[in-house]
């Protein structure tokens, strides 16, 4: 947009900064089995790294329990170590080509450990959300100095970029606090 800011692109960004931060706090779990947990988890395979969801189908046939069925024989071992080496607190069970994770009880020590997580994966869309409104206050700058937008124009389009900024941070804190108590009160 040549007069100021593109709010439609800003508030794009700010959902994406948001939806990433869903999916990252998606994957902590809090006592039941999900499919999700094993998101964040990437094999080594035929060369390159990959999700374990293009190696693998990911299940939960009980409760506490996630099956991975590896469709390759030979990736078995690798999408093993995938899991193990993944910080999750996961010790899978091999099976032949599937891998069964019975998954603890959540102690308190690990709850304090995945609310950390979660505290770490909001600083990061935070982080995201600044870096979104920092571009759109320069494209409000240069507007100003080519002088395709007035002094007044500029206040005013700044103001409702901050706005757009606080409103996406409440919202990312917002679900942080519902996660943080659903970890906590399992």
């Amino acid at each position: 947009m040549s007069d100021g800011a593109d709010f439609n692109d800003i508030h794009r960004r700010m959902e994406g900064a948001i939806n990433a931060f869903k999916s990252d706090i998606a994957s902590l779990r809090t006592g039941r089995a999900s499919s999700n947990l094993l998101d964040p988890v990437q094999v080594s395979a035929y060369g390159t790294t990959m999700p374990i969801a293009q190696v693998a189908t990911v299940s939960v046939p009980e409760p506490r329990m996630i099956s991975v069925s590896v469709w390759d024989r030979s990736m078995v071992g690798a999408v093993d170590r995938a899991i193990r080496e993944s910080n999750l607190g996961f010790n899978p069970i091999m099976d032949g080509t599937t891998l069964r994770i019975p998954l603890p009880e959540l102690n308190e020590q690990r709850r304090k450990e995945l609310v950390k997580i979660a505290h770490t994966y909001a600083e990061n869309a935070r982080v995201a959300v600044r870096h979104v409104r920092r571009d759109g206050m320069e494209h409000l700058k240069k507007a100003e100095k080519d002088g395709t937008i007035g002094e007044d124009d500029h206040r005013r389009q700044s103001e409702r970029v901050q706005k757009m900024t606080d409103e996406t941070i409440t919202s990312i804190d917002g679900l942080l606090a519902s996660k943080e108590a659903e970890i906590m009160h399992v």
